[in-house]
């Protein structure tokens, strides 16, 4: 799957239904989160306070599945590989389809998403080691408060990665130019500083190790709205499962 049309397809048909990392190199990847109506103003509110796990590059129409200024064919029910489903700010479930879910009063918002850097820092010759062993993106619930837009709030959600310790100025640096895509890392070295007790225990995705030699570098993750849902305890909502991202026409 080279481009982001190839993985849409891939979704809409259900041939793919994981994460998305390492797929469609150089491709603009997305969170989603949708919400009705009623909530969307406050979602854009928190979206705005909080830019570095929230940046929204795409936004619905109400009740419009559709976001043509990220991709002409992109429809938000069929092309994400899995979504979530949250009512009353309980996880109700993860289907691959939300044709029948879909509601007039619904809009979407397309966030950016850390993925999209991939491909940059292992053109550098920085190693992923989630890519390379075939695993999603290893993310951890924080300590560190969003600033809150009622009745959204939470904590801030961020993905990890080893990065060698000489390469982690060169790994800000080349993501600092991303900052629709989440941008430098929020924090690098010791986890416990920003409230993550346990490394291998990670709250989404899978765990991988870090090395000797290796520092655990956190960047600000697009699944932060799924902690702020759960908390505002909506009665309705839909997101991506994490790591199973909207890959769109951008590059």
């Amino acid at each position: 799957m080279k481009t982001g049309r190839d993985v849409r397809s891939a979704a809409r048909s259900g041939a793919l239904n994981g994460p998305t990392a390492g797929l469609a190199p150089g491709y603009v990847q997305g969170n989603l989160v949708i919400v009705p109506a009623d909530v969307a103003g406050a979602f854009a509110l928190f979206a705005e306070r909080n830019p570095k796990p929230c940046p929204v590059i795409g936004a619905t129409k109400t009740g419009v599945p559709q976001v043509p200024e990220l991709g002409a064919d992109i429809d938000l029910r069929t092309d994400l590989p899995r979504y979530r489903v949250w009512r009353d700010g309980e996880l109700a479930g993860e289907v691959n389809d939300i044709t029948t879910l879909w509601r007039d009063d619904l809009v979407g918002f397309v966030l950016g998403c850390s993925f999209t850097f991939e491909d940059a820092l292992v053109a550098a010759g920085i190693p992923l080691r989630h890519l390379d062993q075939g695993k999603n993106v290893a993310m951890y619930r924080t300590s560190i408060a969003c600033a809150p837009a009622p009745p959204f709030h939470g904590p801030l959600v961020v993905s990890m990665r080893p990065v060698a310790a000489r390469d982690v100025a060169r790994a800000i640096a080349i993501t600092e130019r991303f900052p629709a895509s989440h941008g430098a890392p929020v924090h690098c070295g010791e986890p416990t500083a920003i409230g993550i007790r346990e490394l291998s225990s990670p709250h989404y995705g899978d765990a991988v190790g870090v090395a000797p030699g290796e520092v655990p570098v956190f960047w600000a993750c697009g699944v932060t709205p799924q902690a702020a849902i759960a908390a505002a305890k909506i009665p309705f909502a839909i997101t991506h499962a994490p790591g199973c991202m909207l890959v769109t026409d951008q590059v």
